[in-house]
């Protein structure tokens, strides 16, 4: 233990580089349940509250509007304890809880809610129970892909529509199920709308010749 000496030299140095512009505060450090995470992105900063005890980040993930971030909200919301931070610009996620068990299920209530996205830490899983098969169809009814916008849709339509053997879907604003026709992979098209930051469940298949 410093002696009572030592420790107000170490206070009247202190308050000198606090003079000097050099140090800001010695008050020593606090917990993160009082602090905040500030994530910068251009001009936009998205301000995250403490505390901060297991955060993860998705990337790649289907955020092309407001309608889009508050789907994450909604998603995320069902939750305890997660906080959710969507950037628009980033097309980033990123998941503060308690611990990793807390945030790998808002990580499975974000893909159930037909959002998907790539993980950037090892420690969470980032799993679609698609029901797909790795057969070939005709027809492939999907529900649960988020379809806020005509921005969403038309995503899906690129998607799909550089994907060899679709010939077209029924997407709509809104809609909670799209019918993917063609002569096409069943999991190439889920692979597809994945890699758009989408994914949703099958519903039926009909089976190509």
């Amino acid at each position: 233990m410093p002696s009572e000496k030592l420790l107000a030299e170490i206070g009247k140095f202190n308050q000198e580089l606090m003079k000097a512009g050099v140090m800001l505060d010695g008050e020593g450090l606090q917990p993160s349940s009082k602090g905040v995470r500030i994530r910068f992105s251009g001009e936009k900063r998205t301000v995250i509250d403490g505390p901060f005890t297991e955060t993860k980040e998705l990337v790649a993930v289907h955020l092309c509007c407001q309608g889009c971030v508050k789907g994450v909200q909604k998603a995320v919301g069902q939750v305890p304890g997660v906080i959710a931070a969507a950037d628009m610009d980033d097309g980033t996620v990123t998941l503060a809880g308690p611990d990793s068990a807390t945030v790998q299920k808002a990580a499975d209530a974000l893909v159930a809610a037909g959002y998907f996205g790539k993980r950037s830490d090892p420690g969470i899983k980032i799993v679609a129970q698609t029901g797909a098969q790795d057969r070939k169809v005709k027809s492939l009814a999907i529900e649960g892909v988020h379809l806020c916008c005509g921005k969403c849709v038309k995503s899906v339509n690129t998607a799909l529509g550089e994907f060899a053997g679709v010939t077209g879907n029924t997407a709509t604003k809104g809609a909670k199920s799209l019918v993917v026709s063609g002569d096409f992979n069943h999991n190439e098209v889920f692979a597809a709308l994945q890699k758009a930051g989408l994914t949703g469940q099958a519903a039926k298949l009909v089976k190509a010749p």
